[in-house]
């Protein structure tokens, strides 16, 4: 059976992590992989999450089977924190079903426009998250794409309206919510605003995808595009992850969210999602889902948090603005403009493949060949190094950036070996 196997296409961003596990150069930066480290590059837990499983664990809760929608207390705290809570006209339009991670819900919701809208086109846009096609393709959807980001780091609202005008009745249009990954650049409220005005106009279904609130305004800020939607709109899905913003990376917690004209359709979606998850993985883990809970429901726990993931929310900002500030002093005024417009842990740079080879190549700066980085992965003292390595790589006639990159590289093999 094996040998019938055709060598499948490898996974990018883990060949980047994996070449980067295996180069020992000191100067290493590893800007692949979407996971916030503070300033000492650790991946931390949060401390309101730390206190939540300290709780948990001594109350000693039983390992019993949930069922197929997983935690339901949690499944009430995020439809209320994706959704608001302010009795707005959403309220008893929601049924959730907690998930694997965002990409379960992902799937999740993938299979049920497949069940419900076989014939549907999924859009998402170009450039996307590198797993969203691959996930709905999987589920047997067709994907098409529209256009989202300008030569200049702005979102591209006339593109995305001219292409989206082609998306049909049954269609659905999947968004990111906030902090676009790859490219960092997000719609204006007034873009928002002209999309929802579309998806009444045309009648295809709003698929968010929530994987980064709270890291690019604050919370609720970016929260407001997805509620604006679901104010308008009849219909639409929503997959949420609490990887980021709660730091539950390898807890995999996750939640979809089908909203819904009435209470009898919404229990028809639920008992379909149920039907999906028993023949992908039965029911979601339990620990990250009680974490999020303990969290949420206790006014101390949720101040706490909100108060770490504003403090994580800054340093991504004070990053983004040291690096575009030290780019447009080495003479690249346009690659710094671009990546202060930007929000989120992503940052695509304005560099070429090649480009991106040269700065694994020459500087051990590890990004995505998109010119995608991970701007909340470095620490605030490698943001020198950071710029002096892309200002090298950017072209010719900017020798200032190239030299003290080369000189740093030097210095920092000389301390290696002493």
């Amino acid at each position: 059976m094996l040998e019938l196997l055709t060598p499948p296409p490898a996974d990018p961003l883990w060949d980047l992590a994996a070449a980067f596990g295996a180069d020992t150069r000191p100067e290493r930066l590893n800007l692949v992989l979407g996971v916030y480290r503070d300033d000492s590059g650790v991946t931390p837990v949060m401390r309101a999450v730390r206190e939540a499983e300290i709780r948990l664990a001594e109350g000693s809760a039983s390992k019993e089977y949930r069922g197929l929608s997983g935690n339901l207390a949690y499944n009430r705290a995020m439809v209320s924190l994706v959704l608001g809570t302010d009795g707005s006209e959403v309220d008893g339009r929601a049924a959730a079903v907690q998930t694997v991670a965002g990409t379960g819900a992902l799937r999740l919701l993938a299979d049920l426009v497949r069940q419900t809208r076989p014939g549907a086109t999924v859009w998402i846009s170009d450039p996307a998250y590198v797993n969203h096609r691959p996930i709905m393709e999987g589920a047997g959807l067709t994907v098409r794409t529209y256009r989202w980001s300008d030569p200049e780091g702005r979102a591209d609202l006339p593109g995305m309206l001219r292409d989206l005008r082609e998306a049909r009745r049954d269609d659905v249009v999947l968004l990111q919510g906030c902090c676009h990954n790859p490219t960092g650049v997000d719609p204006s409220p007034e873009a928002w605003e002209a999309l929802a005005d579309l998806a009444e106009r045309r009648g295809w279904v709003p698929f968010v995808d929530l994987a980064y609130h709270g890291l690019g305004d604050g919370l609720d800020a970016d929260l407001r595009p997805t509620r604006m939607l679901a104010s308008r709109v009849p219909e639409m899905l929503v997959a949420v992850s609490c990887s980021k913003n709660f730091g539950l990376y390898s807890d995999r917690t996750g939640c979809a969210i089908v909203l819904g004209r009435s209470r009898q359709a919404l229990r028809h979606a639920e008992t379909s999602l149920q039907n999906i998850a028993r023949t992908l993985y039965s029911m979601p883990p339990e620990h990250g889902a009680a974490v999020v809970t303990a969290v949420l429901e206790d006014p101390g726990l949720r101040s706490a948090w909100r108060a770490e993931l504003d403090a994580m929310r800054s340093r991504i900002t004070d990053n983004r603005s040291d690096l575009a500030g030290r780019l447009r002093a080495l003479g690249h005024s346009v690659a710094a403009q671009t990546l202060a417009r930007q929000k989120g842990m992503f940052s695509t740079m304005p560099l070429t493949p090649d480009q991106m080879r040269r700065l694994r190549e020459e500087f051990a700066v590890y990004g995505t060949t998109s010119g995608r980085i991970n701007i909340a992965g470095v620490s605030a003292h490698r943001i020198p190094y950071l710029a002096e390595s892309v200002a090298a790589v950017l072209g010719a006639g900017r020798t200032a950036g190239a030299a003290a990159a080369e000189a740093r590289l030097d210095a920092v093999g000389a301390a290696a070996a002493g």
